[in-house]
Protein backbone atom coordinates (compact mmCIF):
# COMPACT_ATOMS: atom_id res chain seq x y z
CA UNK A 1 0.00 0.00 0.00
CA UNK A 2 1.26 3.07 -1.03
CA UNK A 3 2.20 6.46 1.73
CA UNK A 4 -0.60 9.24 1.45
CA UNK A 5 1.03 11.93 -0.07
CA UNK A 6 2.23 14.88 2.36
CA UNK A 7 3.33 18.55 1.52
CA UNK A 8 6.16 19.63 4.01
CA UNK A 9 6.80 23.30 4.13
CA UNK A 10 10.29 23.71 5.74
CA UNK A 11 11.11 27.44 6.94
CA UNK A 12 13.50 29.52 5.69
CA UNK A 13 15.90 31.10 7.67
CA UNK A 14 15.10 28.36 11.03
CA UNK A 15 17.53 26.25 13.25
CA UNK A 16 21.13 27.98 14.53
CA UNK A 17 21.80 31.90 14.40
CA UNK A 18 25.28 33.07 14.14
CA UNK A 19 25.41 33.44 17.98
CA UNK A 20 24.71 29.85 18.70
CA UNK A 21 27.06 28.43 16.03
CA UNK A 22 29.78 30.73 17.94
CA UNK A 23 29.11 29.71 21.04
CA UNK A 24 29.06 25.47 20.07
CA UNK A 25 32.39 26.60 18.36
CA UNK A 26 33.84 28.81 21.54
CA UNK A 27 33.39 25.27 23.75
CA UNK A 28 34.53 23.61 20.90
CA UNK A 29 38.07 25.08 20.45
CA UNK A 30 38.39 25.73 24.36
CA UNK A 31 38.61 21.78 24.51
CA UNK A 32 41.17 21.77 21.36
CA UNK A 33 43.53 24.54 23.36
CA UNK A 34 42.71 23.48 26.89
CA UNK A 35 41.78 19.57 26.57
CA UNK A 36 39.01 18.47 28.95
CA UNK A 37 37.35 19.16 31.16
CA UNK A 38 36.24 22.80 30.54
CA UNK A 39 33.55 23.77 32.17
CA UNK A 40 30.72 25.73 31.21
CA UNK A 41 28.54 27.81 33.42
CA UNK A 42 24.67 27.17 32.06
CA UNK A 43 23.84 25.33 29.20
CA UNK A 44 25.91 26.80 26.57
CA UNK A 45 22.42 26.97 24.37
CA UNK A 46 19.30 25.79 25.35
CA UNK A 47 18.97 22.37 23.21
CA UNK A 48 19.78 18.81 25.06
CA UNK A 49 21.24 17.50 21.84
CA UNK A 50 24.09 20.13 21.68
CA UNK A 51 24.48 20.24 25.01
CA UNK A 52 24.84 15.88 25.56
CA UNK A 53 27.31 16.28 22.29
CA UNK A 54 29.62 18.91 23.97
CA UNK A 55 29.29 16.90 27.22
CA UNK A 56 30.48 13.64 25.45
CA UNK A 57 33.77 15.87 24.23
CA UNK A 58 34.83 16.75 27.86
CA UNK A 59 32.44 19.38 28.37
CA UNK A 60 30.91 20.04 32.22
CA UNK A 61 27.81 22.21 32.56
CA UNK A 62 27.66 23.39 36.13
CA UNK A 63 24.27 26.13 37.21
CA UNK A 64 27.10 28.08 39.24
CA UNK A 65 30.32 29.39 38.98
CA UNK A 66 31.47 27.98 42.45
CA UNK A 67 31.05 24.52 40.87
CA UNK A 68 34.15 25.34 38.89
CA UNK A 69 37.84 24.54 40.32
CA UNK A 70 40.10 27.19 39.81
CA UNK A 71 42.70 25.67 37.71
CA UNK A 72 40.49 24.66 34.91
CA UNK A 73 38.86 27.33 31.77
CA UNK A 74 35.36 28.08 32.49
CA UNK A 75 33.20 29.12 29.22
CA UNK A 76 29.92 31.89 30.51
CA UNK A 77 26.88 30.66 28.13
CA UNK A 78 25.68 32.41 25.04
CA UNK A 79 22.92 33.95 27.28
CA UNK A 80 25.01 36.41 28.84
CA UNK A 81 25.65 36.66 32.72
CA UNK A 82 25.56 38.88 35.18
CA UNK A 83 29.10 41.57 35.75
CA UNK A 84 29.07 39.62 39.34
CA UNK A 85 30.50 36.42 37.33
CA UNK A 86 33.12 37.51 35.27
CA UNK A 87 33.95 39.52 38.48
CA UNK A 88 34.10 36.46 40.70
CA UNK A 89 36.47 34.37 37.92
CA UNK A 90 38.75 37.52 38.08
CA UNK A 91 39.18 37.18 41.47
CA UNK A 92 40.03 33.53 41.84
CA UNK A 93 42.27 34.30 39.03
CA UNK A 94 40.13 31.45 36.56
CA UNK A 95 40.84 31.19 32.66
CA UNK A 96 37.00 32.72 31.64
CA UNK A 97 35.64 33.20 27.79
CA UNK A 98 32.54 35.27 27.73
CA UNK A 99 30.11 33.71 25.06
CA UNK A 100 27.56 35.59 25.29
CA UNK A 101 25.78 36.25 22.08
CA UNK A 102 27.20 40.19 20.54
CA UNK A 103 23.45 41.14 20.04
CA UNK A 104 23.25 40.50 23.82
CA UNK A 105 26.57 41.87 24.94
CA UNK A 106 24.95 45.15 22.82
CA UNK A 107 21.66 45.52 25.11
CA UNK A 108 24.12 45.15 28.18
CA UNK A 109 26.07 48.11 26.95
CA UNK A 110 23.24 49.95 26.39
CA UNK A 111 21.73 49.54 29.59
CA UNK A 112 24.99 50.59 31.61
CA UNK A 113 24.92 53.67 29.03
CA UNK A 114 21.38 54.49 30.08
CA UNK A 115 22.14 54.00 33.95
CA UNK A 116 25.46 56.10 33.09
CA UNK A 117 23.01 58.72 31.97
CA UNK A 118 20.72 59.04 34.93
CA UNK A 119 18.01 56.70 33.82
CA UNK A 120 16.31 54.58 35.36
CA UNK A 121 16.04 51.01 33.48
CA UNK A 122 13.04 49.09 32.46
CA UNK A 123 13.71 45.45 30.91
CA UNK A 124 10.83 43.49 28.73
CA UNK A 125 11.65 40.12 29.14
CA UNK A 126 11.04 36.35 30.82
CA UNK A 127 11.69 36.27 35.04
CA UNK A 128 14.23 33.71 35.64
CA UNK A 129 15.73 33.43 31.78
CA UNK A 130 19.26 33.64 32.02
CA UNK A 131 19.44 36.33 29.29
CA UNK A 132 17.18 38.37 31.51
CA UNK A 133 19.23 37.79 34.59
CA UNK A 134 22.25 38.49 32.58
CA UNK A 135 21.17 41.74 31.60
CA UNK A 136 19.32 43.08 34.76
CA UNK A 137 22.77 41.95 36.62
CA UNK A 138 24.49 44.64 34.51
CA UNK A 139 23.35 47.39 37.21
CA UNK A 140 23.00 47.31 40.96
CA UNK A 141 20.39 44.87 42.02
CA UNK A 142 17.06 47.21 42.15
CA UNK A 143 18.04 49.46 39.50
CA UNK A 144 16.36 47.37 36.49
CA UNK A 145 12.86 46.48 36.71
CA UNK A 146 11.34 43.92 34.64
CA UNK A 147 7.75 43.77 32.92
CA UNK A 148 6.64 40.53 31.45
CA UNK A 149 3.06 41.59 29.82
CA UNK A 150 1.18 44.72 28.93
CA UNK A 151 -0.61 44.57 32.63
CA UNK A 152 2.78 44.73 33.99
CA UNK A 153 3.40 48.10 32.80
CA UNK A 154 0.09 49.49 34.28
CA UNK A 155 1.83 48.23 38.16
CA UNK A 156 5.74 49.20 37.57
CA UNK A 157 6.66 51.79 40.20
CA UNK A 158 9.41 54.05 39.06
CA UNK A 159 11.44 56.45 40.91
CA UNK A 160 10.93 59.33 37.95
CA UNK A 161 8.70 58.62 34.80
CA UNK A 162 10.85 61.39 33.47
CA UNK A 163 14.12 59.75 33.25
CA UNK A 164 13.30 55.98 32.17
CA UNK A 165 14.65 53.38 29.20
CA UNK A 166 14.12 50.44 27.78
CA UNK A 167 15.58 47.18 26.64
CA UNK A 168 14.13 44.02 25.42
CA UNK A 169 15.31 40.10 25.60
CA UNK A 170 16.51 39.69 22.16
CA UNK A 171 14.28 35.90 22.27
CA UNK A 172 11.24 37.78 22.66
CA UNK A 173 7.93 37.74 20.32
CA UNK A 174 8.25 40.71 18.26
CA UNK A 175 4.30 41.19 18.04
CA UNK A 176 3.96 40.86 21.77
CA UNK A 177 6.54 42.95 22.62
CA UNK A 178 5.68 46.00 20.28
CA UNK A 179 2.27 45.99 22.64
CA UNK A 180 4.60 46.13 25.80
CA UNK A 181 6.55 48.74 24.08
CA UNK A 182 3.24 50.76 23.29
CA UNK A 183 2.15 50.62 26.64
CA UNK A 184 5.40 51.34 27.93
CA UNK A 185 5.09 54.96 25.89
CA UNK A 186 1.94 55.34 26.68
CA UNK A 187 2.20 55.45 30.30
CA UNK A 188 5.72 57.40 30.04
CA UNK A 189 5.84 59.56 26.70
CA UNK A 190 9.46 60.39 27.72
CA UNK A 191 11.00 56.95 28.06
CA UNK A 192 13.47 56.14 26.07
CA UNK A 193 14.15 53.11 23.52
CA UNK A 194 16.95 51.13 22.32
CA UNK A 195 18.41 52.78 18.71
CA UNK A 196 18.32 49.56 17.11
CA UNK A 197 15.70 46.78 18.22
CA UNK A 198 16.95 44.39 20.89
CA UNK A 199 15.29 41.75 19.55
CA UNK A 200 17.67 40.17 17.57
CA UNK A 201 17.24 39.48 13.29
CA UNK A 202 17.11 35.79 14.17
CA UNK A 203 14.40 35.92 16.56
CA UNK A 204 12.50 38.22 13.85
CA UNK A 205 13.00 36.28 10.82
CA UNK A 206 12.23 33.07 12.63
CA UNK A 207 9.24 34.37 13.20
CA UNK A 208 8.59 35.87 10.31
CA UNK A 209 9.33 32.80 8.26
CA UNK A 210 6.81 30.98 10.54
CA UNK A 211 3.76 33.87 9.61
CA UNK A 212 4.32 33.15 5.59
CA UNK A 213 4.36 29.40 6.56
CA UNK A 214 1.47 29.00 8.63
CA UNK A 215 -1.96 29.55 6.84
CA UNK A 216 -0.73 26.89 4.04
CA UNK A 217 -0.38 24.28 7.01
CA UNK A 218 -2.62 21.63 8.69
CA UNK A 219 -0.02 21.56 11.39
CA UNK A 220 3.20 23.21 12.57
CA UNK A 221 5.80 21.65 14.62
CA UNK A 222 8.84 23.85 15.92
CA UNK A 223 12.37 21.86 16.62
CA UNK A 224 13.46 22.82 20.16
CA UNK A 225 13.83 22.69 23.52
CA UNK A 226 10.98 22.91 26.04
CA UNK A 227 13.30 25.77 27.99
CA UNK A 228 14.74 27.85 25.01
CA UNK A 229 12.48 31.21 24.69
CA UNK A 230 12.90 31.64 20.95
CA UNK A 231 11.69 28.00 20.25
CA UNK A 232 8.47 28.87 22.19
CA UNK A 233 7.93 32.29 20.46
CA UNK A 234 7.32 30.17 17.11
CA UNK A 235 5.44 28.03 18.56
CA UNK A 236 2.47 31.03 19.53
CA UNK A 237 3.54 32.79 16.26
CA UNK A 238 2.12 29.76 14.29
CA UNK A 239 -0.65 29.32 16.80
CA UNK A 240 -1.23 33.11 15.99
CA UNK A 241 -1.07 33.15 12.27
CA UNK A 242 -3.08 30.58 11.40
CA UNK A 243 -2.21 27.04 12.31
CA UNK A 244 -4.31 25.47 15.27
CA UNK A 245 -2.30 22.74 15.56
CA UNK A 246 1.57 24.11 16.36
CA UNK A 247 3.50 22.07 18.80
CA UNK A 248 7.34 22.21 19.83
CA UNK A 249 9.46 18.63 19.67
CA UNK A 250 12.65 17.96 20.99
CA UNK A 251 13.15 15.70 17.90
CA UNK A 252 10.98 13.11 15.86
CA UNK A 253 10.74 10.58 18.58
CA UNK A 254 8.31 13.52 19.88
CA UNK A 255 6.32 13.80 17.23
CA UNK A 256 2.40 12.57 17.78
CA UNK A 257 1.88 10.72 15.03
CA UNK A 258 -1.97 10.27 15.69
CA UNK A 259 -2.94 14.10 16.56
CA UNK A 260 -1.87 14.32 13.02
CA UNK A 261 -3.81 11.64 10.95
CA UNK A 262 -6.22 13.02 8.39
CA UNK A 263 -3.72 16.14 7.50
CA UNK A 264 -2.19 16.52 3.99
CA UNK A 265 0.21 19.89 4.96
CA UNK A 266 2.80 20.50 8.02
CA UNK A 267 5.37 23.44 8.12
CA UNK A 268 8.64 22.68 10.00
CA UNK A 269 10.84 25.30 11.57
CA UNK A 270 13.29 25.63 14.38
CA UNK A 271 14.45 27.34 17.21
CA UNK A 272 18.37 29.89 17.16
CA UNK A 273 19.76 26.83 18.83
CA UNK A 274 18.30 23.44 17.56
CA UNK A 275 20.92 21.73 14.97
CA UNK A 276 19.82 20.65 11.32
CA UNK A 277 20.45 17.30 12.21
CA UNK A 278 17.23 17.27 14.53
CA UNK A 279 15.32 18.97 11.70
CA UNK A 280 16.49 16.31 8.89
CA UNK A 281 15.74 13.45 11.66
CA UNK A 282 11.95 14.98 11.64
CA UNK A 283 11.84 15.11 7.71
CA UNK A 284 13.06 11.68 7.78
CA UNK A 285 10.37 10.30 9.89
CA UNK A 286 7.68 11.99 7.70
CA UNK A 287 9.38 10.12 4.43
CA UNK A 288 8.86 6.66 6.13
CA UNK A 289 4.98 7.52 6.84
CA UNK A 290 3.95 9.52 4.04
CA UNK A 291 5.19 10.17 0.10
CA UNK A 292 6.39 13.93 0.57
CA UNK A 293 7.04 16.83 -1.41
CA UNK A 294 8.71 19.55 0.56
CA UNK A 295 8.61 23.21 -0.12
CA UNK A 296 10.53 26.01 0.97
CA UNK A 297 8.79 28.97 2.49
CA UNK A 298 11.57 31.64 2.35
CA UNK A 299 11.44 35.31 3.21
CA UNK A 300 14.79 36.08 4.30
CA UNK A 301 18.63 35.05 3.61
CA UNK A 302 21.13 35.04 6.87
CA UNK A 303 24.78 35.42 6.08
CA UNK A 304 25.13 37.08 9.74
CA UNK A 305 28.89 35.87 11.27
CA UNK A 306 30.73 36.66 14.60
CA UNK A 307 34.20 36.20 15.47
CA UNK A 308 35.26 33.90 18.77
CA UNK A 309 37.03 35.30 21.09
CA UNK A 310 40.53 36.59 20.29
CA UNK A 311 42.16 33.97 23.43
CA UNK A 312 40.73 31.28 21.62
CA UNK A 313 42.40 32.23 18.17
CA UNK A 314 46.12 32.50 20.04
CA UNK A 315 48.06 29.60 20.30
CA UNK A 316 48.54 28.10 23.73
Amino acid sequence: MSNPPLTLYLAAPRGFCAGVDRAIKIVEMALEKWGAPVYVRHEIVHNKFVVDGLRDKGAVFVEELAECPDDRPVIFSAHGVPKSVPAAAQAREMIYVDATCPLVSKVHIEAQRHADNGLQMIMIGHAGHPETVGTMGQLPDGDVLLVETVDDVARVEVRDPARLAFVTQTTLSVDDTADIVAALQDRFPNIVGPHKEDICYATTNRQEAVKAMAPKCDAMLVVGAPNSSNSKRLVEVGARAGCAYSQLVQRSTDIDWRSLEGISSVGITAGASAPEVLINEVIDAFRDRYDVTVEMVETAVENVEFKVPRVLREPA
